[in-house]
Parts: C-alpha cells; sequence; structure tokens
C-alpha cells in the first residue's frame, strides 16, 4: 500500500541527524518541470541551478519587465516545485506578475531563518511545548525540529545600567549574565536539541548588522536536498527591521514570531503575490546632509507624501541616485522599511555590493560567484539597464534632503533642523493644555503661570518655566522642559553606518578640543551595531574624544531603541516626576514610539549619531541649530553647531583610511565563541526540555492544553464585551510592553509574589518566556489610551458591575464567567515591532477577535496565527460614525456557516438600554491557508496536527509490514 508521502511525491527521509528535522520522515524530491535546472562551473564549484530564462523561453514571462523582487520570488518557487508544498502553478502565478498582485497568495520558501533572543526565546518555549505533545501522542521529539538553518543572536537583553566610564560595557554584560542565566541556558540547550539552529552569544553585535556583516551570502552556495545548488539567499526574521538586509539585494523581510516558528517546521511562508513599487532615486545628497537625514525624509515620504500606500507591498530603489550610497546607506534606508509602511526596501545587486561584500572580508571566489550568479539570472543592476515595470513608479531627490530629526513619538514626523526649537515649542504648548486639562486647571486669558508655560502661544517666550534644581556630580544644576535626560547611539540603523559614527566621532573630537563637555544630566551612550565599530573608531583616534564626552561603549545590543535604556540617575529621575517635566531623549534608533524609550522621558527624537552627540553637549531639545550657540568655550567665546561639524570629505578620508577587511575578519572568526561566562554555563541537554516550576523567566505555554489531533468545530462569537477601546496607530508596544516592569503593575506583583526584588525584574521583553509575566503586561504600557477610561495605562472598564480595574484583572472576570472579550480600534492596529506576544497576550486574555479600521501587516499575520479573528470595518466605517461607545454586548455572526477570504460578517452590538446597532466587517483572513489556520485555532496547532499525523501513518505503515 503507498503511502499519502509517497501519493504526493515525496520520499522517505534517509539522512541521518542533526539533518533529521520537522520533515524527519521525507525528504522534498524537487521537480523541474520547466526544464530550467542547470549545471554551472563556479570559483566555489560544481552548482546546480534553477535558469529563469528557460520561463521566458517557454513564452511565460519576459523576465526584464519584473522587477528585481519578483525574479527572486520567481526563482525561489521554480526552485521549490515538488508538486505539493509548491507547484508548476505557483510558478506560473509568479511569472505572471502583475497579474494577481495583491490578491494571488504563493508559497514563499526562504533558505534560512534568523531570530533575536526576544523573540527566540517564546519561539524556542514554543517548540519545546510542541515536543511534549508531540511525545504524548507516542511520536518521537525529533518530529519537531528546525528544518531549514537559524540564526538565533542574542542582542536585545543588554540593558544600559552603567555609563559614563570605561567600565560600563563589562558591568553591563555581567548584569546581563545574572539576570538572564536562565534564558541562556534555555538557548544552549536549544543549540545541541535542534538540528540546524546556531545561536551567536551576547556581546557579538545586532542581529542585522551580523545578518549583513557575515551571514548574508547575497548568493548561497550549499548543499539543497541533495546536491550543490547556488540559489538567491532569502530570509524571513523575528525582528521587524530584518529588512536591513534588502541594503545589499538580499530579499528577506520581518514576520511574527509564530509564522517563523512554522517555517522552521518546513511550513512555507504563505504570501500574497506582492505589488512593487519603485522609487527612482535622483540627485546627490547636499553638504551637511548625512544617511539618516536621508531615511527620515524617505520615511516621510512614502508615509505621507507619496499619495500611495505602501503597507504589504514591496518597495524596490532604482535609478541614477544610488551611485551617491554606500552599501552602507542603502541599508539605513532599507531597515527603515517597516517605519515607512512596506515589507521590503530593496536595493538589487551591483557594483557598489561586490565592493560591500570584498570590504566586510567575504572570500573573492564567492564574490565571483555573487557576480556570476547575478548577472546569469538578470539580478544585476546597472543604471542603462530596462526599467522594470512597477505597480506604481515614484521619484525621490535626494537633492531635496535637509538636516533633521523626527520625534516625537512617530518615525515619519520628520522635523527640519532649522525648525526643530520651533516645532518643539508646539509640541510643549500640546503637552501643556493636555495637562492642565487633565488637571482641571482652567487659565484666565492673559494669565501668567509661574511654573508653566503659557496656555497661548504668543505667551511662550515670557513665561518662567519649572526650574528643577539638583546636584549631580557635586555641580549643582538646574533643569527644565525639554532637558534631554537621554543621549543614545543605538540600533541597527545608524550604529554600524560608518559616516555617522565617523562623523560623530570627529564632532566628538572637535568639541573637546574647544573644551566642551556633555550636560551632567544626560545619560549618554554608546551601543554598536557591530564590534567593528569599536576598532575603527579606535584605530581613527576618534574612540577617546567620545569617551572624553561620556559616550563610552555601553554594550552590543539594542539598548535603549527597544526600551532597555536603563534607569536614570536618581536626581534627574525625581525632578521629572517632581515638576511633571517634558523631558525627552535623543537617539540614533528607529522607533520613538510613546513611552517605548523610559517611561519617563515624554518626547523621543530620532536623529543621527552626530546629533545626539550635539544634543548632550547642548543638554535640551529647546534649542535652535543654525542660530542659537551650541555652548560657550572655557575663554567665554560662543560655539556654534557649524564650528564642530565635521565636512563630508573629513568623513570619507577617515572611512577609506580606516575601515578595512581585516577588521571585519578579525571579528567574525570568533563569532559562535562567547565570553567565558557564557562558554561555563551549564545548560540541560537532551531531546525535551525540562520546565522547572520556580522558574520566573521560563514556563511551559498554555497554548496546547487540551490538544487534540481534530480541530473543534467553528462557532459564531456571542455575547462578548469589549475589553479596551483604542484610537488610531496602537503599535505592539501598547499591545505588549517593553521596557522595564513597573512595581505596581499587575506583572510587578506576580513576580514580587514569586520572591523576585524588584532590582532584578528587568524588562518585559526579557521575560516572553513566561506567559504568566507576559499576559499580565498585555495592554499595560503606561502612555496607552483606552477610551473606556479616562486615564492613560492598562487600565478599563469591567461592564458588568461599572468598575475600572486593570486590563488583565478584567479579563480574568471576564473568563471566569465564561464571557469571551474582543478590541475595538482605528487605523494601523499593531503597528512596530513584529512582537508575537501582541497576539499571544490577548489569545491568553480571552480575546476572541479585533475589530479596526486597518492592520499592519505582520501584526495581522500573528493574530490570524493565534487564532484571533482579525475583522475590519468597512470603508468610511469606524467605531465613531457608527456610534459604538465600548458599553455594548457583541455578536459576531457568520462564523459559524463556513469562513473564506475577505468574507463579510455581520456584528449585532447591543447597549444597555436594548438599542441594537448592526454592521458588517470583512474577514481579513487574506488566503485560504490563513482560513485553514483559524480553523485550526492557530498556525502552530496546524502544523503540529499535521506532524503528529505524519507519525502516526508512518507508525501503522511499519505495523503493516
Amino acid at each position: 500500500m503507498a503511502s499519502l508521502l509517497q501519493r504526493w511525491g515525496i520520499e522517505e527521509k534517509t539522512l541521518p541527524s542533526p539533518l533529521y528535522g520537522a520533515t524527519a520522515m521525507y525528504q522534498r524530491r524537487l521537480l523541474d518541470p520547466f526544464n530550467a535546472r542547470e549545471k554551472i562551473e563556479t570559483e566555489m564549484g560544481p552548482a546546480t541551478i534553477y535558469r529563469l530564462d528557460r520561463l521566458e523561453e517557454a513564452g511565460l514571462t519576459k523576465i526584464e519587465r519584473l522587477p528585481y523582487t519578483i525574479r527572486i520570488l520567481l526563482e525561489n518557487v521554480l526552485r521549490n516545485v515538488d508538486g505539493f508544498l509548491v507547484t508548476e502553478e505557483d510558478v506560473k502565478k509568479v511569472a505572471s506578475w502583475p497579474q494577481g498582485a495583491g490578491e494571488t497568495t504563493i508559497p514563499f520558501m526562504p533558505s534560512r531563518v534568523i531570530l533575536q533572543d526576544y523573540t527566540g526565546v517564546p519561539a524556542v518555549v514554543d517548540l519545546a511545548a510542541m515536543r511534549d505533545v508531540a511525545v504524548s501522542f507516542g511520536c518521537p521529539p525529533r518530529i519537531v525540529d528546525t528544518s531549514v538553518p537559524a540564526h538565533l543572536v542574542i542582542d536585545h537583553s543588554v540593558q544600559v545600567d552603567y555609563f559614563g566610564t570605561i567600565y560600563a560595557l563589562q558591568r553591563n554584560m555581567a548584569l546581563e549574565f545574572k539576570r538572564y542565566r536562565e534564558r541562556y541556558m534555555l538557548l544552549k540547550w536549544a543549540q545541541q536539541a535542534f538540528g540546524n539552529l546556531k545561536v551567536v552569544p551576547p556581546g557579538k553585535g545586532i542581529i542585522h548588522q551580523v545578518n549583513l556583516e557575515y551571514l548574508a551570502k547575497v548568493v548561497d552556495y550549499r548543499d539543497y536536498h541533495g546536491e550543490a545548488m547556488a540559489f538567491p539567499d532569502t530570509l524571513i526574521g523575528t525582528d521587524s527591521h530584518t529588512t536591513m538586509i534588502n541594503g545589499i539585494g538580499v530579499l528577506g523581510w520581518g514576520v511574527g514570531g509564530i509564522e517563523a516558528e512554522a517555517v522552521l517546521l518546513g511550513q512555507p511562508y504563505y504570501m500574497i503575490l506582492p505589488e512593487v513599487i519603485g522609487v527612482e532615486l535622483v540627485g546627490e545628497p547636499r553638504e551637511g546632509v548625512t544617511p539618516t537625514d536621508i531615511v527620515l525624509s524617505i520615511t516621510e515620504f512614502l508615509r505621507k507624501k507619496a499619495g500611495v500606500s505602501t503597507v504589504g507591498k514591496f518597495v524596490e530603489f532604482y535609478g541614477p541616485g544610488l551611485k551617491h550610497l554606500m552599501a552602507f546607506d542603502r541599508a539605513t534606508i532599507a531597515n527603515m522599511a517597516p517605519e515607512y509602511g512596506s515589507t521590503t526596501g530593496f536595493f538589487p545587486v551591483d557594483e557598489e555590493t561586490l565592493a560591500y561584500l570584498r570590504l566586510t572580508g567575504r572570500s573573492l571566489a564567492h564574490v565571483k560567484l555573487v557576480e556570476q550568479y547575478t548577472k546569469l539570472q538578470h539580478l544585476f543592476y546597472t543604471e542603462d539597464a530596462p526599467i522594470p515595470e512597477y505597480s506604481v513608479k515614484l521619484v525621490f531627490d535626494l537633492g531635496s534632503v535637509e538636516p533633521s530629526i523626527s520625534g516625537p513619538s512617530h518615525p515619519e514626523d520628520r522635523i527640519p533642523l532649522s525648525k526643530a526649537k520651533e516645532k518643539f515649542r508646539e509640541i510643549l504648548r500640546d503637552y501643556i493644555r493636555e495637562r492642565r486639562q487633565r488637571l482641571g486647571v482652567v487659565s484666565e486669558p492673559g494669565g501668567r503661570h509661574e511654573e508653566e508655560m503659557a496656555h497661548h502661544p504668543e505667551e511662550a517666550e515670557e513665561v518662567t518655566w519649572p526650574k528643577a534644581r539638583i546636584v549631580l556630580d557635586g555641580e549643582p544644576v538646574e533643569i527644565t522642559h525639554g532637558a534631554v535626560a537621554i543621549a543614545a547611539i543605538t540600533s541597527c540603523t545608524n550604529t554600524s553606518n560608518p559616516f555617522v559614527l565617523m562623523g560623530a566621532g570627529l564632532l566628538a573630537k572637535k568639541a573637546v578640543e574647544r573644551g566642551l563637555r556633555v550636560k551632567p544630566w544626560v545619560k549618554t551612550s554608546l551601543a554598536p551595531g557591530s564590534r567593528v565599530v569599536v576598532d575603527y573608531l579606535r584605530e581613527a583616534g576618534l574612540l577617546p574624544f567620545l569617551e572624553a564626552l561620556r559616550f563610552h561603549v555601553v554594550g552590543f545590543g539594542c539598548t535603549t531603541c527597544i526600551g532597555n535604556s536603563g534607569p536614570l540617575p536618581r536626581p534627574v529621575a525625581e525632578a521629572i516626576k517632581a515638576h511633571d517635566l517634558y523631558a525627552v531623549s535623543v537617539l540614533s534608533g528607529n522607533r520613538n514610539f510613546s513611552g517605548r524609550i523610559h517611561p519617563l522621558v515624554r518626547g523621543n527624537f530620532l536623529a543621527s549619531p552626530i546629533m545626539v552627540v550635539a544634543y548632550a553637549l547642548k543638554g535640551t531639545i529647546d534649542w535652535d541649530p543654525y542660530n542659537e550657540p551650541i555652548e560657550y568655550d572655557p575663554n567665554g567665546e560662543p560655539v556654534y553647531l557649524k564650528d564642530i561639524w565635521p565636512s563630508s570629505q573629513e568623513i570619507r578620508e577617515a572611512i577609506h583610511k580606516y575601515v578595512k577587511p581585516e577588521l571585519f575578519k578579525k571579528k567574525y572568526q570568533d563569532i559562535y565563541k562567547g565570553t567565558k561566562e557564557w562558554e561555563e554555563l551549564e545548560a540541560p541537554t537532551g531531546e525535551t526540555y525540562h520546565w522547572d516550576p520556580k522558574s520566573t523567566y521560563i514556563r511551559r505555554p498554555p497554548f496546547f492544553e487540551g490538544f487534540k489531533l481534530e480541530p473543534p468545530e467553528l462557532d459564531d462569537i456571542r455575547g462578548a464585551r469589549v475589553l479596551v477601546m483604542l484610537g488610531d496607530r496602537v503599535t505592539t508596544d501598547h499591545i505588549s510592553p517593553a521596557g522595564a516592569i513597573p512595581v505596581d503593575s499587575p506583572a510587578g506583583r506576580y513576580l514580587l509574589e514569586h520572591g523576585v526584588e524588584p532590582k532584578d525584574f528587568g524588562t518585559y521583553g526579557a521575560r516572553r518566556g513566561n506567559h504568566e509575566v507576559m499576559m499580565r503586561g498585555t495592554f499595560a504600557n503606561p502612555r496607552i489610551r483606552n477610551l473606556l477610561v479616562d486615564r492613560e495605562g492598562g487600565w478599563t472598564r469591567y461592564w458588568p458591575t461599572g468598575e475600572v480595574m486593570t486590563v488583565f484583572d478584567a479579563a480574568m472576570k471576564y473568563m471566569e464567567q465564561g464571557i469571551p472579550v474582543i478590541v475595538i480600534a482605528g487605523k494601523m492596529y499593531g503597528a512596530g515591532s513584529s512582537r508575537d506576544w501582541a497576539a499571544k497576550g490577548p489569545y491568553l486574555l480571552g480575546v476572541k477577535a479585533v475589530i479596526a479600521e486597518s492592520f499592519e501587516r505582520i501584526h495581522r499575520s500573528n493574530l490570524v496565527g493565534m487564532g484571533i479573528l482579525p475583522l475590519q470595518f468597512k470603508p468610511g466605517e469606524n467605531a465613531k460614525t457608527l456610534g459604538l461607545r465600548g458599553d455594548e454586548e457583541y455578536d459576531i455572526i457568520g462564523i459559524k456557516e463556513g469562513l473564506y477570504p475577505h468574507k463579510e460578517l455581520t456584528v449585532i452590538a447591543r447597549r444597555p438600554d436594548g438599542t441594537e446597532i448592526r454592521f458588517n466587517v470583512i474577514a481579513r483572513l487574506d488566503n485560504e491557508v490563513e482560513v485553514e489556520y483559524y480553523r485550526h485555532g492557530g498556525i502552530l496547532h496546524y502544523v503540529l496536527r499535521k506532524l503528529i499525523k505524519q507519525c502516526k501513518e508512518k507508525e501503522g505503515e511499519k505495523k503493516e509490514a
């Protein structure tokens, strides 16, 4: 009797461990229905490739009319045809682009997966829990395994507790190991337990920089299903800024951790064939303009000024302006793709890509392979190459860019540097007005208020701002609104672009030579994305000048950009709280959402590392950098920003002289070797994980409790209550907070009850392996605004009694009574990080559906992946237009009778007085695969059922034989 696998055209797997993985019972047999397979000779050795031009010869497409990203997707499906996961029809769908763009579902088989520890720990926890379920059904643990190469880079855990001294790095890393020993034991266990997983230890750099400088191949050459193949390097990552790799022609983007787990287990990533927006870059950057200014301007342009939506679409850059952007600059722009809303920000392979590969120490043989393969496959860009067809074509003039910052809470809110002071005054006026309304203070026309800015704009210059008098470093100082509490050179976006790093060093050198120093209330930090940065800054003689301004290296990780900014000096923190000051951070990161950087910091401004140093010197955001001095030197002479600003020529000369291949080769030769603490860390062994019931970091998740081989029948949602009602652009930071865990929060109380001292709480991100902490942190951001209550933070109204309580407590009460809950929101619900706990947390709080005006791409997928139904208001409708107040009971009808993509469901909202509001919503299950995931209660349940059934069938066949 032929097995089900054989009927699918799949051979049983014979390869031994460690390749024995999620596809444990079979090895895919790749087919070649288009006769595209061909062997070529390369510098790396003989290689099989799948030629795209064979599809052109067959009359299916014209390769040069396709965008470069679509060519890569086309090669991916062409190479992976097996008649089951990927079919001949899938190849035809991609080849016929733009037909079906935005509608047709295709399978994508990325060649690798990359994870960081914040998302990697819960992924490993999920996989470990799935192994337990497999064993309970009599299957071997290794049916749940990583079937594609995966790298997990530990970069999100280091926190800036120490700063301003040469010991900061050592002490921060020591604290990191002390705090997160349990998490690191789990990851070391995972490395030996899962076949294709490699862990990059702490202190080796930020995930995207390690990916860019070392892991990325551009063109991969490896054994692929039994033969040596060359093919485009493709990936998905569990960090939304995985797109940084697009800067060197590698197609990859961020997905939710839940989706990544499915890919690790051998599933395709099912995606909509994308529309592609072509952005022609023209012109040349002006003197004084940095790559940061360019990316902030492009982000604003694509979010606000282009006139088209980029959400869910690929963005591809081309044009004569490319020659003015180094690969570092392109990577900076690609990194910010989530901020300008697109799935990718892609730069095709060209001569600059090859130069970058040589600079970063890749072998010459590999660089030649990249050139040979991309030229042969029409993937190599030249300025005179035919311009592909695009869904939309836009033009962006690099010459129009001016020095800028962005803030106070959205990356696309660009502020020209020349308008920075004026804009801050507007922001502050709004803050004062809101604060006074919150406190119930009425301002008399023309009145004066000694301790805050006037209510009226024209009074701004005449009013005394609150002055907080504190002592720092033995020196009495005063701080007021606009004080820069944090100045951080941080994040993957900028901290490994040598133009802005060398620029920051040169500005520091000039500032020190003029006798300037950083203001004592500013918490400074330098957290490079790459260890190479320290080497070239040291060789250039610039590191000592940064250190003289207290920009010492504090860690090689994300730090401030993800909320790991650490505590502020106590006098500063107390002054901010006592006077309700509008303190700010200035960081060279990519995200500045409200409440993200530090709970006491109101406004967060993105800036180049050069401007981070400048603002640290000034000490306030309330400054006109063009017309006001940055400070006075010891002789009383004014020093303006222009006096210490390095020229572009100075910066380029330093890069040419000090950024060398030898530095990259040296730093990456020991990438998998950790510190003494890492190497000596004893971790569990074996194929299943031994859960410690006392752990407050790692707990077995409850997602698979009561797991059955057959999914339950779908049913309508009836009698649901609104848990939270939210406005526009609620981010995953609001839903699943990063940063410190407050002592008086539900999560803080849980940790206290389990014997954890407040000093050891750590961050929400670091405790993502413990569902008890994370469900208590869901909707608990101190800046979230639930419209059901009149206060900020994680509060809601429990409708059966009308009582105001924490979201967690209300959810538990609803759950005890068997009452389902829903979330109502506005536009772009779930913007921001690809945070799976923003879906897992609501799931554990009993959320069955989210009704929103629109969803961010990754978060919508995560909701589906957890079995939460994303529902979209019909165009022109929202909670306000429909008159929804949040006190209604909700029925959602049409689920039980069957679902299909974009099905319209009926919602009946019953007010307390018996009035009914009826409206239709669109089920944002975007393809048949997502319908199936939802029917199973989530993607992991779907995959686990599939693996166990395959295991059982194989077991049955053995008995039959």
